[in-house]
């Protein structure tokens, strides 16, 4: 694991970006609890993909950047600001729910006061959409930088390389982050990603492309930061592929026991990053045991408030299903 002074971070900010790490594993191991529970209706694990996403979210600006995630990044938007309780009210579809207003499927994403652009759940499409903000950002002469994060099963998709050409093209300041976990549901990648790299590819479309251990939190951290400087400093787009391990199923309705062998699953849980990244942080003298479990505390406590405001919070009127989705009839019109 890079030592995280050499990656940037302080010792303050190596201790919060494990408190993100673990606040994105409890909260997401509480909503499968309630999804098997028959309280809320889907869970997406992002477990094993926690350093990848904080490691990246974490070299971008809350308020100037923009954010285009996909289903999968729960660290990620906790990062760029979305709360446990927003998470909560989006999963139990509540009428408070930032994303939606609770009629949109829960893990897609979006805050208008985070710069979280909502995304819908077709694969790939959030791609040429990051493109055309990054664009939009560079005709109006902001700072922006614009993180967009897909799959590698979204790799294969037209939206792709589309977007990729045209930021490319343009020079436009958008960090393709694809979190490769093996999977794109039950193929695995040797079957839909020809030439075995993501970060390959992005030589055809002459940017630069990367490929880091997605499971060292603080090189993901190093290699995202110094894409995201360059990028706002005029030097165009990257492509960054986060090397991870898919966890858990591909959602709840999945069970991927019959396509993964059971060497393979027991493979992925040696390297799972959050025990990884504590462990470090242990021997650095950083995480004694006495603050890891308050941390564990602190953690569960706030995810326990989150579910029981929740809970508690009213249902969306039905009379506003359409609000937000289509316009007004004119005046004198029906």
């Amino acid at each position: 694991m890079l030592n995280h002074r050499a990656a940037g971070l302080t010792d303050a900010q190596a201790v919060a970006l494990n408190r993100w790490m673990l606040l994105t594993r409890r909260l997401d191991e509480r909503l499968s609890v309630l999804q098997r529970a028959g309280a809320i209706p889907l869970a997406v694990s992002s477990r094993g993909h926690e350093a990848a996403q904080v490691g990246a979210a974490l070299a971008f600006e809350r308020g100037v950047d923009w954010w285009f995630p996909y289903y999968r990044d729960l660290g990620a938007v906790l990062v760029a600001g979305t709360t446990p309780l927003d998470v909560m009210l989006s999963a139990f579809g509540r009428a408070a729910d930032p994303a939606s207003g609770g009629r949109q499927t829960p893990y897609n994403w979006g805050d208008r006061r985070l710069n979280i652009v909502a995304r819908s759940a077709p694969v790939g499409v959030q791609i040429p959409q990051a493109v055309g903000a990054a664009q939009a950002a560079v005709r109006r002469g902001d700072r922006t930088v614009v993180y967009c994060s897909f799959g590698e099963g979204a790799a294969s998709q037209g939206d792709f390389h589309e977007g990729l050409n045209w930021a490319a093209l343009y020079r436009l300041p958008v960090i393709f982050l694809c979190q490769n976990n093996g999977w794109a549901i039950s193929v695995p990648a040797e079957r839909q990603v020809a030439g075995g790299s993501i970060a390959a590819r992005a030589v055809g479309y002459g940017m630069e492309g990367i490929r880091v251990d997605g499971t060292d939190p603080f090189a993901v951290y190093a290699a995202v930061r110094r894409a995201v400087l360059r990028a706002r400093a005029g030097g165009g787009p990257a492509l960054i592929e986060a090397r991870v391990h898919r966890l858990d199923p591909h959602t709840c309705d999945d069970n991927h026991a019959t396509y993964r062998t059971a060497s393979e699953l027991a493979a992925a849980r040696q390297q799972d990053p959050l025990p990884a990244v504590a462990d470090y942080l242990r021997r650095a003298g950083l995480l004694p045991e006495e603050r890891a479990a308050d941390l564990e505390r602190a953690v569960a406590a706030e995810i326990d408030a989150a579910e029981a405001q929740s809970r508690a919070a009213p249902l969306p009127r039905g009379e506003d299903a359409l609000g937000g989705v289509t316009a007004p009839p004119a005046p004198g019109h029906p």
